[in-house]
């Protein structure tokens, strides 16, 4: 167990894992879309059975982010295959 002495270490430490997670976390999912126009078009023929309005959606430029709040919106709406 740590002593007295050290736990004002150990928040420190703590707090700084949490911020890098954070951080990295943050710069992850708002990352830029760099799929190639061929990369584009070729989602989208593969989301076609899923619907027009999701193939369509694959053809524009969305962070991480914004592609995992379609998903889940996909999921919950009951029109989700």
């Amino acid at each position: 167990m740590a002593d007295n002495n050290n736990k004002p270490i150990m928040y420190g430490i703590l707090v700084a894992l949490v911020a890098v997670v954070g951080v990295g976390a943050y710069a992850m999912l708002t990352a830029p879309d760099d799929r190639t126009v061929n990369e584009h078009i070729g989602d989208a023929i593969s989301s076609l059975d899923a619907g027009a309005d999701d193939a369509a959606r694959e053809l524009q430029d969305r962070t991480p982010a914004e592609r995992i709040q379609d998903e889940y919106q996909d999921a919950t709406d009951g029109d989700a295959n």
